[in-house]
């Protein structure tokens, strides 16, 4: 399937009977994470990418808001990550990537739910024209990143599943691996001290070298140039970023 992002005006591809239909945008986080876990799992599946500033209009027969992830089945089509995350954990249980324990996977949930502030928050500083410092947002952003840290710490593992990436780890990759882009925006990185989210920085250098997420690493530079797309109002050619 190409990797061509397809605008108004195009035809919607036909789907291939029993295999998987991802619809995704390349440099979108929320599918990065669907793709992270279907590579994870080793399902079969074809991809189909959405200009989202240009979409076309049959995709809106697919997900009536035009968003991206929806993962097509032969029977349904299922939207949001984490709920298509959760649905492939389901469908497709090795290898598994939630703690077999109940009470161990409601941790893990619980610790996913918390990347939400994060994302937003990351968003609001790409994406906003607030006039704060890289100090400012620091401020703001590293009490949210402290949560994660801390659990680093109590598990004493190097991800957050353990010795392997497990779906907090996946949930949460896309934002780490885009973080680069608050600097490009900032012409400045956050000021952190050396003595500050050390584990948190460790497990970023570990995930950025997993088979999995280095096979569809992009960085925060591409990253970056999609949104400019939105605030700079560059035409929006996600086929030559």
């Amino acid at each position: 399937m190409s990797s061509k992002h397809l605008e108004k005006g195009s035809e919607q591809p036909p789907k291939v009977k029993a295999k998987l239909r991802l619809y995704s945008m390349e440099y979108c986080p929320y599918a990065h994470r669907v793709r992270l876990i279907l590579l994870a799992k080793g399902v079969d599946h074809d991809i189909v990418n959405i200009n989202l500033l240009n979409k076309p209009e049959w995709y809106f027969n697919i997900h009536p808001e035009g968003k991206v992830p929806a993962l097509v089945t032969d029977d349904d089509v299922i939207v949001e990550s984490l709920t298509i995350a959760d649905y492939l954990e389901q469908k497709y249980p090795e290898p598994a990537l939630y703690p077999a324990e109940p009470e161990a996977q409601e941790r893990d949930k619980a610790l996913i739910a918390k990347i939400d502030p994060l994302s937003s928050l990351f968003g609001k500083i790409l994406f906003s024209k607030e006039d704060k410092s890289a100090a400012e947002w620091s401020k703001e952003l590293v009490p949210l990143l402290e949560e994660f840290e801390k659990e680093l710490e109590s598990r004493a593992t190097p991800y957050f599943f353990g010795d392997t990436p497990g779906m907090v780890d996946y949930m949460l990759w896309p934002f780490a691996e885009r973080a680069g882009a608050i600097g490009i925006k900032l012409n400045g990185k956050l000021p952190l001290e050396d003595d500050e989210l050390v584990l948190l920085r460790k497990w970023r250098k570990l995930m950025r070298n997993h088979p999995v997420v280095s096979k569809i690493y992009h960085g925060p530079e591409k990253f970056y140039k999609t949104v400019l797309f939105k605030t700079a109002g560059i035409p929006a050619d996600y086929n030559n970023v």
